[in-house]
């Protein structure tokens, strides 16, 4: 049975990313390819590479950092006990979404102020006209 492998051009284009992005997910541990070639210049990854980098992807959508994204990733490689897995996993999306709706609130507040000097503005902008329609008529 042949084992998938992939280039890291196959990965890039398939996740649309840039092969500097690849070689930078490496450095952070989140992808081990194999080396082959003069000097192991070559990289192979695995479908389990192409998976940590899905669930990498993934991890960014949702706002997490590349070093919780790795600990998540790297948890599911240990012992199959998901109890500590799943615990972790919620712990960092409760703290994520505390953020995000600290910050939704926080945008709400400027939307708030932002519509309340566009009022005042137009206002002051009618008045204005108003007055130098009436110069212009007199």
């Amino acid at each position: 049975m042949a084992t998938t492998t992939y280039t890291i051009s196959d990965l890039a284009r398939e996740f649309d990313l840039t092969t500097r992005a690849m070689r930078f997910y490496e450095d952070m541990g989140l992808l081990q390819p194999q080396r082959e070639g003069p000097g192991g210049r070559n990289r192979i990854y695995s479908a389990r590479d192409r998976t940590r980098l899905k669930l990498t992807l993934r991890a960014k959508r949702l706002g997490l950092s590349l070093t919780e994204a790795k600990e998540i990733i790297d948890t599911y490689e240990s012992p199959r006990d998901t109890v500590p897995q799943l615990k972790k996993f919620l712990f960092i999306l409760e703290g994520h979404k505390r953020q995000i709706e600290e910050q939704m609130a926080d945008l709400q507040a400027n939307l708030e102020e932002i519509k309340a000097h566009e009022k005042e503005a137009r206002a002051l902008l009618n008045k204005a006209e108003g007055r130098g329609a009436a110069r212009k008529a007199s």
